[in-house]
């Protein structure tokens, strides 16, 4: 190697000092630094769309659990409205009478952050207000199951008079509930069932519960519940709009419901005096045991002129057709409605409460008939305090037409026994909408003294119930908050 040349030496003439070039920047095109920037703004939009799609979840989430939260609040408030209709059926001032409609709470109660409601019939109100079938908001109350007709005894001409009921149908259910296999003309029998896909037989035995129609042979949707696809009893909008939304629908600002309004399988009443002690029965025992009851109600002048007009004949179909032939006047009668029968069996079964039937039940009763029906409900409408026993049903009929007393008579009470409560309820700011059946029976009671619950059914699947005005004025209390 050689050494460096001192300074200035190795140039020629003229020549400049040699210049040292840096070295040169590598700098990156510019597409690609684009590419990055892409990248990273690509991956801050995943971070934030994740960040909202949690957020949005936790936010759905949050509500979903709100509306559970108000639907077990609602679950609640329908468990405390049963407690206090049971209070209520427990405590009644008359044994045998529905609670006083005026001081029951039925309506809007609040139990907590909810409140619950009792769906009730306008019709079936104590000295029987307007038929529910123009009823376009609901009314609330406990539903009497003695004011319709009982399915496991109402004959077959009385289930024909029913609206919406075929020929076929009241014969298939004669033949479901008898217990024979013969084939009531237009019924039904297991060669019937047979042949449907699932098959099954006829039952051949009373009825468990109104829903046991749907097995019925020719029970079709349309029959049993007409319009009221909700059965709540109230014409709701897509009830009354034709064709537009189901159920089909005549447009005529009614609601016809179906079959299933009418009739029930719990309606009985004890066939004891008030005193826990067999009735007098009037064919076997009324002979020893009435002149006494007579005479200590009447006094043995009265007693003795009521033994005289019945005479030796003991034979009375029912104690509405023993008052017409007895010469008691109404406020006598009540004295001892409740002491007298005609049947020794521990209970009188599927009896119609006079009182409390519609329009409509009223019309299938024997020597009644629709015009008939008509009076007798415009009548206890406009005399309630004069529904105390069945002798007021001879001012609306003749009290000499034995024809259609003698007819009427055994299939009609004044007393009721089961009780439907169909509670609604909703939870927190009007959410989390609730509707459980009950039916209750103050005849069987349970260990705590109890009316015993004899059937439950969830009916929330229906849908809202309440009608416009309770959700209209849910959302009003809403708005206010």
């Amino acid at each position: 190697m050689f050494p460096p040349l001192p300074a200035g030496e190795g140039r020629g003439e003229g020549e400049q000092p040699h210049q040292h070039n840096p070295a040169p920047i590598n700098t990156a095109p510019s597409h690609e630094s684009a590419s990055v920037l892409i990248i990273v703004l690509w991956i801050a939009f995943g971070l934030v769309s994740i960040a909202l799609y949690f957020a949005h979840s936790m936010q759905l989430e949050h509500r979903a659990g709100d509306n559970r939260v108000a639907a077990a609040e609602a679950e609640q408030a329908i468990l405390g409205a049963l407690r206090y209709v049971t209070y209520e059926l427990t405590n009644l001032p008359q044994p045998g009478q529905p609670p006083d409609s005026t001081t029951l709470q039925a309506e809007a109660i609040d139990i907590g952050p909810a409140q619950y409601w009792l769906l009730g019939r306008t019709n079936r109100s104590a000295g029987g207000a307007t038929s529910s079938t123009s009823a376009t908001a609901p009314t609330f109350g406990l539903i009497d199951e003695a004011s319709k007709l009982n399915l496991n005894t109402a004959t077959q001409a009385m289930l024909e008079a029913l609206p919406r009921m075929t020929p076929e149908l009241a014969a298939a259910i004669i033949d479901w509930r008898d217990t024979n296999s013969e084939v009531t003309p237009g019924g039904a029998e297991d060669e019937t069932y047979l042949r449907k896909n699932p098959a099954y037989r006829c039952k051949n035995a009373p009825f468990e519960s109104v829903d046991e129609l749907r097995l019925v042979n020719g029970a079709d949707l349309d029959i049993l519940y007409g319009e009221d696809t909700n059965r709540n009893g109230v014409l709701d909008d897509n009830e009354n709009d034709g064709l537009a939304s189901l159920p089909d629908d005549n447009r005529d600002g009614r609601l016809d419901p179906g079959i299933t309004e009418y009739v029930t399988v719990w309606s009985r009443e004890p066939n004891t005096r008030t005193n826990g002690e067999p009735r007098i029965d009037l064919a076997t025992t009324g002979q020893r045991l009435l002149p006494p009851l007579l005479l200590e109600k009447f006094g043995a002048e009265r007693s003795n002129a009521i033994l005289r007009r019945i005479g030796n004949n003991w034979n009375f179909n029912s104690t509405l057709q023993f008052y017409a032939r007895s010469g008691l006047t109404a406020d006598e009668f009540t004295q001892i409605a409740k002491d007298i029968t005609t049947t020794n069996t521990p209970f009188l079964t599927g009896r119609v409460n006079v009182n409390t039937a519609s329009e409509a039940v009223l019309t299938c009763i024997p020597g009644i008939g629709k015009d008939s029906a008509a009076a007798l409900v415009s009548f206890r409408q406009s005399n309630p305090s004069k529904l105390t026993s069945v002798a007021w049903v001879t001012e609306v009929f003749d009290r000499n037409n034995s024809n259609a007393l003698d007819q009427a008579g055994p299939f009609l009470t004044t007393e009721s026994y089961q009780f439907t409560a169909d509670i609604a309820a909703v939870g927190h700011y009007g959410r989390g909408y609730q509707r459980v059946r009950f039916v209750l029976d103050t005849t069987e009671l349970t260990d705590q003294g109890a009316p015993k619950i004899l059937y439950r059914q969830d009916l929330t699947y229906l849908g809202w119930a309440l009608g416009k005005d309770v959700r209209q004025n849910l959302l009003a209390a809403l708005d206010s908050r």
